[in-house]
């Protein structure tokens, strides 16, 4: 069964913005695409990323980018228990304990972000890694 990973708000920015970091983030997306990964976000990454691409390119065309990144990233959500155990964990931001402990409670494999601190704040039970660490990681499963 293909990795799954759980894509950041930074990282589909980084894609669909043509950030800096755009050629890490369009390497997971060809490999979405390729189906060797499997990406999930929550409804809340599509609010947070949808603020943006229509500051940069207007709505009709965020409309068009979120619908074709939806045809191949799947949304997952969390219930009242996940909320609560977010928001009793050691993550003090609440926007990333509630995506990380979506994460958790859907089994994902990885969490794919360049947030440092929520790098340092993760457990064990599900890394936190930049685009090159998850790459390297990667390329060791499948060696």
């Amino acid at each position: 069964m293909a990795t799954s990973v759980f894509l950041d708000a930074n990282i589909i920015l980084d894609f669909l913005l043509k950030r800096k970091d755009y050629e890490d983030a369009r390497k997971i997306m060809v490999l979405v695409l390729q189906k060797r990964i499997r990406a999930f976000i929550s409804p809340s990454i599509v609010h947070i990323v949808s603020y943006w691409l229509t500051k940069a390119y207007g709505s009709a065309k965020s409309k068009d980018l979120l619908l074709l990144l939806l045809s191949d990233v799947k949304i997952i959500d969390a219930n009242q228990d996940v909320v609560n155990l977010a928001l009793t964990s050691q993550i003090d931001d609440i926007e990333d304990a509630l995506q990380y402990y979506t994460a958790i409670h859907h089994k994902i494999d990885f969490f794919l972000s360049r947030d440092k601190k929520l790098k340092k704040d993760a457990l064990t039970l599900l890394p936190v890694c930049d685009i090159p660490d998850f790459l390297n990681l990667l390329d060791k499963r499948h060696a």
